[in-house]
């Protein structure tokens, strides 16, 4: 660094910063065997989606034999590595030992799952002969079973992506049918260097992840695949994307094949990088099966009411039901429902808008009644649909929740008759009790969170005295002894697990939700959160101070929150917003 001279000013470069992009080296000639597994290691961090360089510190029959596509591990740190005694004495190899703290995989399906444990692998190396002068090196004989990545490389080299599906139920498990289906989000994860858009087409015709595959359904062909010898794809200059399907997607409806470009339309539309405004799909000997623009997958698709409100919901100071638009500025007032419940004709304290916004679900003040009512002039309360025998209000019911199947579900906390219920239609003769897989006699469901799809629900889950946050898979199965359609939710799993406690949650899109909770040792903090347990990178949110209810939309309005300032609410870009200084539950219709 000089220590005299002039100074000089600079401008500065106004081009964006580009992604770090890591290219492996080969192994050294007579590397040692410490550098063997070092060279191994930073080999796996590098954007080579074959793990070619990597495959070269292995012997010719481990890097055969080596799968490093069916898992990934990710490593909090990433992994430290130590030698390891040998194994006998009769055995001139050396051997490593690797550890850390493992925070989440990926399986073969590329799904995200979190995990928690205690990182242990061991790599055992030995001498071969390779290069032209067959002298012996080191090299890796038993590698890991799979790729092990720092979380930091992990967030560089991949990014989520949503696939979509369409929802099954118990009555037709097919799309053939000419009725609208809705469509699930399954995220997956592909590497950001290695053509995400070709990756993402090839995940879709691949099928749901296993944790999704029993709630929906594939329009494609089972082992449909791109034609032979496609390696990549790219839409043309009108935005197009031409699709070479492999021969066993030869016999497909026209009504099919629209479905199935839908299915693929929807995926890319999710992805950032992808400018995909129609796709167009060939038969193996090129025949033009189908095109389908995005008006065109619209109409196929079951409407997401969510995406289409303009409008926010929340209680008054007087326990009227009122609303204002989601876009207004801050002078705005809100103005009453129309209905019973815009009247306040009783005290209630959480509500919940049919994603048609045509009835309101509200749970009275004491906690222990809940009631649905029409969003018309003139409509009456009328009768609860059920009833609550808890003693205190803290017991009562949970705030309640619409699907986009037009099913509403509602916890039931008394200690003496902890249940989930779904009432179908909103109808008190179709209640019925859901079992919760895994739940124990002393867990308490806090907070219930349908997804617009129907297909999942997120749920705040009280486990030893600790709320945390859960996805489940709803089930719908047709009992074939009186025809009725049992409902359940399966294998729920940890959506937010590095936090400790979690206060409030709610739907902001197909796979993601905003999650209010603290770390262990840590503040009430905002954050996003994706449906399986990934955090988005670059996303933090603004904090307010004691936040109990929070509401987001699947489209771009603000949030919504109560906290010590009442109702608040973020519009992008902007910091918190006054609403209401006495109002409560705020939501969107859902």
């Amino acid at each position: 660094m000089p220590d005299n001279g002039g100074l000089e000013s600079v401008e500065a470069s106004q081009r964006p910063d580009s992604q770090v992009r890591v290219f492996a080296l080969p192994p050294a000639e007579n590397a040692g065997a410490k550098s063997i597994v070092d060279g191994f290691l930073e080999a796996l961090t590098s954007d080579d989606p074959s793990y070619a360089i990597a495959r070269k510190y292995l012997t010719p029959k481990a890097a055969k034999n080596w799968h490093p596509e069916r898992e990934t591990v990710v490593i909090a740190d990433g992994p430290s590595r130590r030698p390891t005694s040998r194994p006998n004495a009769g055995d001139e190899g050396r051997r490593y030992e690797l550890t850390g703290n493992q925070v989440a995989r990926l399986d073969q399906d590329q799904a995200y799952q979190p995990v928690s444990r205690r990182y242990e692998e061991g790599l055992h190396l030995s001498l071969v002969q390779t290069g032209k002068d067959k002298q012996k090196q080191w090299r890796i004989d038993s590698p890991p079973k799979g790729a092990v990545l720092a979380e930091t490389d992990f967030q560089r080299i991949y990014q989520t992506v949503n696939k979509y599906y369409y929802a099954v139920d118990a009555a037709s498990k097919s799309g053939e049918d000419g009725k609208q289906k809705q469509l699930v989000s399954d995220p997956v994860f592909v590497r950001k260097w290695d053509d995400p858009l070709t990756e993402t087409v090839k995940e879709v015709l691949d099928g749901p992840t296993r944790w999704l595959n029993r709630v929906v359904t594939t329009a494609f062909p089972l082992k449909a695949g791109l034609r032979s010898g496609v390696k990549s794809l790219a839409p043309d200059d009108a935005n197009k994307l031409t699709v070479p399907l492999s021969r066993s997607t030869g016999d497909v409806s026209a009504s099919r094949c629209k479905k199935m470009a839908a299915q693929l339309l929807y995926s890319l539309r999710d992805l950032s990088s992808s400018s995909v405004e129609e796709v167009e799909l060939e038969s193996a000997d090129g025949r033009l099966m189908c095109t389908l623009n995005e008006p065109g997958a619209d109409a196929l698709v079951a409407p997401n009411y969510s995406k289409v409100s303009e409008y926010q919901y929340f209680l008054d100071d007087k326990s009227r039901l009122v609303r204002m638009p989601g876009n207004s500025g801050s002078h705005q007032k809100p103005e009453q429902v129309a209905g019973a419940l815009g009247e306040g004709e009783r005290q209630m304290r959480s509500v919940a808008i049919s994603r048609d916004q045509e009835r309101a679900a509200a749970v009275s003040g004491d906690g222990r009644s809940l009631f649905v009512a029409s969003m018309v002039t003139g409509a009456s309360l009328g009768d609860a649909l059920v009833h609550s025998g808890a003693k205190q209000e803290k017991d009562g019911f949970t705030a309640p929740s619409w699907d986009g199947r037009g099913d509403l579900w509602v916890a039931d906390r008394d200690p003496k008759n902890r249940r989930l219920l779904v009432f179908g239609q909103g109808r008190a003769d179709q209640m019925q009790e859901v079992r919760v897989e895994g739940m124990a006699e002393d867990d308490r469901i806090e907070a219930v969170r349908m997804s617009a799809d129907g297909a999942r629900v997120a749920l705040l889950v009280n486990e030893d005295g600790k709320t945390r946050l859960k996805i489940g898979r709803v089930e719908r199965d047709h009992d074939m002894r009186d025809g009725k359609i049992e409902i359940s939710v399966a294998q729920p799993r940890p959506a937010a697990p590095e936090m400790e406690e979690v206060t409030a949650m709610s739907w902001a899109g197909g796979s993601r939700l905003v999650v209010v909770g603290r770390e262990s040792g840590g503040l009430q903090q905002i954050r996003y959160v994706q449906c399986d347990g990934s955090a988005p990178t670059g996303q933090a949110l603004p904090g307010l101070t004691r936040v109990t209810e929070i509401a987001a939309s699947d489209g771009d309005l603000p949030l919504l929150a109560h906290s010590d300032d009442g109702i608040v609410r973020l519009p992008s870009g902007a910091a918190w917003q006054s609403v209401l200084k006495n109002g409560a539950a705020p939501v969107y219709p859902g």
